[in-house]
């Protein structure tokens, strides 16, 4: 009887163990966290696309309106600094590294903005094909980067929740080492939706 009662206990004690490792989320908490570092490449990738459409935009623009030095020059500017800041995926680690990404990516956009209204009143740019291309793919590109930070937004949500919902917190936080990340704020957007200034 005590040899069946002992199996019995044993039996019970592997259950409880069995779904508590289970429960404890570790597996999908890593599924979670490559995830949502895969979903920020894409935000990084299509950062870059712009990036890379930039000289040639800037270049166009000058052979037309080559007296708008300070706006050229200041979408230069702008471009060199957000390619300048290193990201990894440590970035989704530290909110002040990933602030100052956000910042100089919302520099970018308000330059970019600035050239496109200058654009505006010329004419003979806004009818140069090479420019009509290269606005239409820096239009696609803006596309796609708010896919990107749609679905980065949407990952790290589901991470965050993971990392703080019980038991898999446990987890996160004791065996997995992991924290919370940061995500685009509304102030991120709006000072990426808000209007250029143009002076003439």
């Amino acid at each position: 009887m005590r040899g069946r009662s002992s199996t019995g206990i044993l039996a019970v004690a592997l259950a409880m163990l069995l779904s508590l490792v289970m429960g404890c989320g570790y597996n999908d908490l890593q599924g979670l966290d490559e995830e949502t570092k895969a979903a920020w490449s894409e935000v990084v990738n299509q950062y870059q696309r712009r990036a890379d459409l930039i000289p040639n935009l800037v270049a166009t623009v000058k052979g037309y309106a080559a007296h708008e030095k300070e706006t050229l020059e200041s979408v230069v500017s702008a471009r060199a600094k957000a390619t300048s800041i290193q990201v990894s995926p440590q970035t989704l680690s530290d909110p002040a590294a990933f602030e100052q990404f956000q910042q100089a990516q919302a520099g970018v956009s308000s330059a970019l903005g600035r050239l496109i209204a200058i654009a505006e009143n010329y004419p003979n740019l806004k009818a140069d094909q090479n420019f009509r291309d290269l606005q239409a793919q820096l239009e696609g590109t803006e596309n796609r980067i708010a896919v990107a930070r749609k679905r980065y937004i949407d990952k790290v949500a589901e991470y965050n929740k993971g990392v703080r919902f019980f038991p898999t917190n446990l987890t996160a936080k004791y065996l997995l080492h992991l924290d919370e990340r940061p995500n685009f704020t509304v102030a991120d957007e709006q000072a990426v939706a808000k209007p250029p200034e143009v002076k003439f």
